[in-house]
């Protein structure tokens, strides 16, 4: 659930003003850290550029954190022979990408700015930058997070939805942290880039109904029925690398790529909305921001709980 930031006047540390607000703000970092996202900008477009589907990753990333705990970075953490993170969690392990992006960028910002800027905020503003570097609309970001010093294996495992998930299952994940069935569908969207493991659709090419036949047999051809779990298919076949409404026309064809993204479009109190969005992409591109900087304002940390960490793998 998002929890109302209760306004606190506090002294920090890590602030070379004297004091700060404990409510995130989107000028939070002007006077500590001012080429903050011009240096996040650049790191983006230079990581998209080399590969466009770390688009994608970062901005799953930055979903897979703030679902578990709250936007805090917990997922950045490396296991130890004392720490158990969330790198190992059934929705993550081998699935996750975009680990050494956010570490560029974090040792770029601690040279400008030493012991000021948390992972977690850095995370939030690259998911955002990865979505308008590939076509799709922008947000601002309210910055101010700070990064847990621990993590939940058993959370990432239990609230993090999956590609087999149901239109209620879906629900239920949400609405547990506090979003509308409409706030589903536009950030289902987010399936306009990015790709899909076999391993995670292998049983809707097989044996679903609701499913395009062409569509089944050609995605057949490089997910065969035993072996190739990690071989890759676009989530979007239509335009897989750019940030557009063509995921809502793929499944108004039965083109979806997941179970969980076919069942928005399946006879039920979701199509509607799909098929205003393959009407109206504008809508999707507002409906899509607002729902992302809800997503970024899921139960932060602030003011002098957490820290900054130094490194985005370690606590301090």
């Amino acid at each position: 659930m998002i929890f109302a930031i209760t306004k606190v006047v506090f002294f920090s540390l890590f602030c070379l003003i004297g004091t700060t607000s404990a409510q995130l703000s989107s000028n939070f970092y002007t006077r500590t850290c001012p080429l903050l996202l011009p240096t996040i900008k650049i790191e983006i477009l230079a990581a998209v550029i080399n590969e466009r589907r770390m688009g994608a990753s970062l901005l799953r990333l930055h979903f897979h954190d703030c679902f578990v705990q709250g936007c805090d970075a917990s997922v950045l953490l490396d296991d130890t022979s004392s720490f158990t993170g969330e790198k190992s969690a059934g929705p993550n392990d081998g699935s996750l990408r975009g680990f050494n992006v956010i570490d560029t960028i974090k040792s770029k910002v601690e040279r400008l700015c030493p012991n000021t800027v948390s992972c977690a905020d850095i995370l939030a503003v690259a998911a955002r930058d990865s979505v308008v570097v590939l076509g799709g609309p922008s947000w601002t970001v309210q910055l101010g997070r700070r990064d847990s010093t621990t993590a939940s294996l058993n959370l990432a495992n239990s609230d993090l939805p999956g590609p087999s998930s149901e239109l209620s299952d879906l629900t239920n994940a949400f609405s547990t942290k506090g979003f509308t069935v409409e706030e589903i569908v536009a950030l289902s969207g987010s399936h306009t880039i990015g790709q899909g493991s076999c391993r995670f659709f292998r049983n809707r090419i097989y044996n679903e109904n609701n499913i395009d036949p062409t569509f089944a047999k050609s995605l057949q051809a490089n997910c065969p029925t035993t072996g190739g779990d990690a071989n890759l298919s676009p989530l979007d076949t239509t335009t897989p690398n750019t940030f557009d409404n063509a995921y809502y026309k793929n499944l108004q064809n039965k083109k979806g790529l997941f179970h969980s993204d076919q069942v928005l479009f399946n006879g039920g109190s979701t199509d509607s909305q799909v098929n205003s969005y393959v009407n109206n992409p504008t809508s999707f591109r507002v409906d899509f921001a607002n729902a992302m900087i809800k997503m970024g304002n899921l139960s932060p940390l602030t003011g002098s709980s957490g820290q900054i960490r130094k490194n985005c793998r370690n606590i301090n």
